[in-house]
């Protein structure tokens, strides 16, 4: 009797199909890639309605960027310019730890218990610049207001006040 495991060969597996596989997944996903959104949607009224007369809510922030490059937020005129947003950021980060200290939530968030209170506190600011600036100095602004701890960050449109 011949021993049975010296003549038969070593089983294998042949990767050749595998790297076939591999190759089309490959092209697909390279396929498929440039083929993501690049950009966002907004939605906007094409018409405002004007004949409504509403009061502003006492919590909204406006951080306005004027023609000359100055700051204001809401109606304090000295804060910074846009090369310099420190005063802005300091200003912003007061109010909202003042925010927290008086419990000042947003509405969404006004009866949440279940979410931390950091959360809760109404951080919400809006950039309102002419349409001339640059985006490079409104994304500046940006990232002031956005070191200060402000979350969302809203952009206004000029003929909106």
């Amino acid at each position: 009797m011949s021993d049975y495991r010296s003549s038969s060969s070593k089983p294998f597996i042949n990767v050749t199909p595998l790297i076939d596989v591999l190759l089309v997944v490959l092209i697909i996903f390279m396929v498929a890639s440039p083929l993501k959104p690049h950009s966002f949607a907004a939605k906007l009224l094409a018409e405002p309605d004007r004949t409504e007369d509403l009061e502003p809510n006492p919590k909204t922030l406006v951080v306005t960027i004027e023609p000359d490059r100055t700051l204001k937020l809401n109606a304090l005129t000295d804060m910074g310019t846009v090369d310099d947003t420190s005063k802005l950021s300091v200003r912003l980060t007061a109010l909202f730890q003042e925010r927290k200290q008086n419990r000042v939530y947003s509405d969404a968030m006004m009866l949440r218990p279940d979410v931390p209170e950091d959360r809760r506190i109404e951080k919400t600011v809006f950039v309102k610049a002419p349409r001339s600036m640059s985006y490079g100095d409104v994304a500046k602004v940006i990232d002031g207001i956005k070191g200060a701890g402000a979350n969302p960050v809203g952009l206004q449109l000029d003929a909106l006040d």
